[in-house]
This record gives C-alpha cells, sequence and structure tokens, in this order.
C-alpha cells in the first residue's frame, strides 16, 4: 500500500496526495458500513489501480477533527477579523477561539482594514491588541492595501496546515492572494463553491502556499459549539485553565459556584471581564442545547 493525505473530497472521490502525484480514490465499502468518513487533511494509506486511481484501505489516527468545515489534521489556525466593515466584535472573535482551543489548535489573529477604521475604531482596536497580546495570542493589524504585515504573516504558513477561519467580507481570501497572487482564480473558485446556495455538504481543498497546506473556508459561517460540553469549556480559555485547579470545588464552572478561582480573578481584574462575559455566554448556550443521542 501506498502513504498519501487527503487533500480534496469531491463527488464521493477523495483526492489523495503521495509525493508529487495526486490519485482519485474512492474509500472502501467497509468504511460505510463502520460509519467511518474520510476527511480532507486524514493521512491515508491506499493502493493504486491499473488506471491510476486508487482505493483509499485505511485512515490513520488524527490529531484532531473539525466538524464544520469537515477537516482533520490541522496545526493552526489563523483567525481573520476586521476593524470595520463588517464591524470588529471581540464575542465572535472568542467564539472562534474557542473552538480551536478546544480541539488544541494553535491559534493567531489577523484585524484586517485597520486603513478603513475611523481614529476611535483604531484607538479600540489597539486596546484588544494588548489584551489579547497578554493572554499569549500573537495577534497582528494589517491594511489590505499597505502589507507591511504580511511577510511575517506569510511565513507562518511554513511547513503548517493552516485552516483560515472568520465572517464573511473580513479579507480572507484577499489575504491569501496578497500573500501567493497565484491563488487569485482558485481561492475565487473555493470561495463559490464553499459559500453558494444552501447545500450542507460543503467542498473543502487543501491548497499550497508558501511550503504549507491552507485550507480556506468562506463557509465557515455556523459557530454553534457541538463539539464542546460544558466541562471542557474552561480550557478553551487559556488563561481560565491555569488557574481553575484554584477553584475549591472540583467540576467548577465558575458560574453559580462559590469560592471559583476564575470569578475571583475576574474580580482583581486578572482576567477580563469581557472575556469571562464570552464564556458564560458560551456556557448557557452550551447547556442550553438540545441533548445528542
Amino acid at each position: 500500500m501506498t502513504e498519501g493525505q487527503i487533500i480534496k473530497a469531491l463527488s464521493g472521490f477523495y483526492y489523495v496526495k503521495s509525493g508529487q502525484d495526486t490519485y482519485a480514490c474512492k474509500g472502501r465499502g467497509l468504511f460505510r458500513k463502520q460509519k467511518i468518513n474520510p476527511l480532507v487533511g486524514d493521512y491515508v494509506n491506499f493502493d493504486i489501480t491499473e488506471n491510476n486511481e486508487g482505493y483509499v484501505q485505511e485512515i490513520k489516527p488524527r490529531s484532531n477533527e473539525l466538524t464544520r468545515p469537515p477537516i482533520a489534521n490541522l496545526t493552526q489556525a489563523i483567525i481573520v477579523t476586521s476593524a470595520t466593515a463588517p464591524d470588529f466584535s471581540a464575542l465572535l472573535l472568542d467564539r472562534f477561539i474557542a473552538l480551536m482551543e478546544a480541539k488544541f489548535i494553535k491559534t493567531y489573529i489577523v484585524v484586517t482594514k485597520i486603513d478603513l477604521a475611523t481614529d476611535e475604531e483604531l484607538e479600540e482596536i489597539k486596546k484588544y491588541q494588548e489584551i489579547y497580546k497578554k493572554i499569549g495570542y500573537e495577534i497582528f493589524l494589517v491594511s489590505l492595501n499597505e502589507v507591511q504585515e504580511l511577510p511575517e504573516i506569510k511565513s507562518l504558513f511554513k511547513n503548517e496546515t493552516t485552516v483560515i477561519a472568520g465572517q464573511t467580507g473580513v479579507g480572507k481570501s484577499t489575504l491569501l492572494n496578497i500573500i501567493d497572487p497565484r491563488l487569485d482564480l482558485k481561492t475565487g473558485e473555493i470561495s463559490v463553491s464553499l459559500g453558494r446556495g444552501k447545500h450542507t455538504t460543503r467542498h473543502v481543498e487543501l491548497i499550497e502556499i508558501n511550503d504549507g497546506l491552507v485550507a480556506d473556508t468562506p463557509g465557515f459561517s455556523q459557530l454553534d459549539l457541538a463539539d464542546i460540553e460544558t466541562s471542557e469549556l474552561t480550557d478553551a480559555f487559556v488563561e481560565m485553565k491555569e488557574l481553575k485547579s484554584k477553584c475549591r470545588f472540583r467540576g467548577c464552572l465558575h458560574d453559580q459556584e462559590p469560592h471559583c478561582a476564575i470569578k475571583e480573578a475576574v474580580k482583581s481584574g486578572e482576567i477580563n471581564e469581557f472575556r469571562y462575559k464570552h464564556y458564560l455566554t458560551f456556557l448557557h448556550e452550551i447547556k442550553s442545547r438540545k441533548p445528542r443521542y
């Protein structure tokens, strides 16, 4: 058998890259019986047939996986938000961050369109920049017209498998096109295929950028926290994760419980109040969702 990685899934075929070649493969019938779904990003063993197609025979263990978009084995995420048009939202940013932290995916933040922001908006963004830096996140403020920070951002992609996450209109594809102009048509096609219509299955493809692989995901829009349990949410807020062991009660959710180290840290200013409020918003959302069977 030959080893490779699925870089695209489309119309019942899994396109597996092995070395410099890519093979259109079918999955084993056994996968369907066992309810195993090969994902883009999976490392697999496959057999090559006479017509240079193949059959995926084995899926190797995953380091992580996302449900929307369906992709596996990511090593990092770049969350793209904008200073304006659409307006910056710390709540939405924290939702993206929580999703990535829950999957143990290293996260970077890029804020675009700072050249279009008012002085007041820019001052507010810079306050958030300092807060997120203090928490431990690298955060880049960029203009997509004056790309002074892009060489540093471009270096992030090398030898990594990256997901680009962010709401529609923040400039994800524009950012990628500036970093690698050859992608202009390709990212446009990916954006259309991900964003059109009401299809629940979405075309995901890993594309090569700066010696790394990138999933451009304009369809990353339904940000429910379906894969996170209440007991896991604290770990998705890194500054809370470090303090949770100091809570008096094991399993403390840092909401109504007494003698909570997280709530004390909020009162003292060690944890930012807006981050804690976002945590509570997500906690109550997870608590109120319908049980899964």
